[in-house]
């Protein structure tokens, strides 16, 4: 697939895991890459890689998809992981690249009715390239994101490790004695520094063919070119011991990364065989 872009063409090729890896922790705000990713998209100007784009499915693919539409299984739909671009491009950039991830979905999976992805509220993202490609709005829902004291952010999935310590403590101080907590409590969290904080996602679907825009046109859930969130839809809360309270848009430290650590270096091999053979 082709698109002119200046005196050059974009193109869409699958790229090694590795190598889209690299790239996204490079230019990504968010170093952590998705598990359950099936298609690694590069976007190449004149055969150099200059955007990466993900699909596949979030930790419970099937549940995601029942929610929204109940006759729909995990076949049937793809999610937007990752999705960056060099600074040096163009604004419009990500939205061209949209065009013609489009077009490769449609050609190498016919089978995908529906393209999901989720605008990142806690990051203070509503989603305007998704608007830009007119995706159609599914509302938006609360999420747990927690910080650490040194600024890093952290998904509850990848939190086992402090819910494991957290427990050993209860069962320490209190007595408390049940055999697994999952949710950390909020003195554990004062405790060792860290903050749990709630943020708004933004739902965005977008139609691959005929079935995927019946689905779409018959729920009135799902709006286009209507009531699309902004800027000032964004907000943010706290928990504290006397329950949530809003506060300011977090700043997250991405440079250092000690509970992410093992996701991000999995990709380090492939960059020293990079050194070596190119």
């Amino acid at each position: 697939m082709r698109l002119e872009i200046g005196l050059g063409k974009f193109t869409v090729r699958v790229i090694h895991k590795s190598k889209a890896g690299l790239f996204t922790q490079r230019l990504h705000y968010s170093p952590v890459f998705p598990r359950l990713t099936k298609h690694y998209l590069g976007i190449h100007l004149n055969d150099e890689l200059v955007g990466v784009l993900t699909l596949g499915w979030g930790t419970q693919p099937k549940g995601t998809i029942k929610k929204l539409f109940p006759s729909l299984d995990t076949i049937d739909y793809l999610e937007i992981g990752k999705m960056c671009m060099t600074e040096e491009m163009p604004r419009n950039s990500e939205t061209q690249m949209l065009k013609e991830v489009v077009k490769w979905i449609k050609k190498n999976r016919p089978d995908v009715s529906l393209l999901y992805t989720m605008a990142d509220g806690i990051m203070g993202k509503p989603g305007y390239v998704y608007q830009a490609f007119n995706f159609w709005y599914g509302g938006s829902y609360w999420t747990d994101s927690f910080m650490t004291n040194t600024g890093e952010k952290v998904h509850p999935r990848s939190m086992k490790g402090v819910l494991k310590d957290n427990a050993d403590w209860l069962r320490e101080t209190t007595e408390w004695n049940k055999e697994k907590l999952f949710w950390p409590t909020v003195d554990y969290i004062n405790k060792i520094g860290m903050r749990r904080i709630k943020g708004l996602m933004f739902r965005y679907m977008y139609p691959l063919n005929n079935k995927g825009k019946r689905l779409l046109k018959n729920n009135t859930e799902w709006q286009l070119n209507s009531g699309y969130p902004k800027i000032t839809d964004l907000k943010w809360k706290e928990q504290t011991t006397n329950g949530y309270v809003e506060i300011e848009q977090p700043e997250f430290n991405f440079d250092n990364a000690v509970i992410n650590k093992k996701n991000i270096e999995q990709f380090k091999q492939y960059e020293s065989l990079e050194k070596w053979f190119g």
